[in-house]
């Protein structure tokens, strides 16, 4: 047998939201609360998108490829700190 968790969700709403967001899960053919589980949880991973995936210009796309594919000369202090990392690294081998 499998056990589902559940977790309760409870907001206060105008009664003419309640009237909408009602109407617009009737013309879904939705109940209310699946209808409203489902309109929260694609704002939420529309937000967390946002926040997370980096949208470039197409000019701006070209010079990222441009700066991967030639990417500049290593200049002294990245070549010092790849050699710290390297040697922080070596430390961390198991013997």
């Amino acid at each position: 047998m499998i056990t589902t968790t559940t977790a309760r969700l409870e907001a206060r709403i105008t009664p003419e939201l309640h009237a909408l967001l009602k109407r617009a899960a009737e013309i879904q053919g939705s109940t209310l609360s699946n209808f409203t589980i489902t309109a929260v949880q694609e704002a939420a991973q529309r937000v967390i998108e946002k926040a997370t995936i980096v949208q470039l210009s197409q000019k701006d796309q070209e010079c990222f490829a441009q700066a991967l594919l030639n990417p500049p000369a290593a200049t002294p202090a990245l070549k010092r700190a790849f050699a710290r990392r390297q040697k922080l690294l070596e430390q961390q081998e198991p013997v």
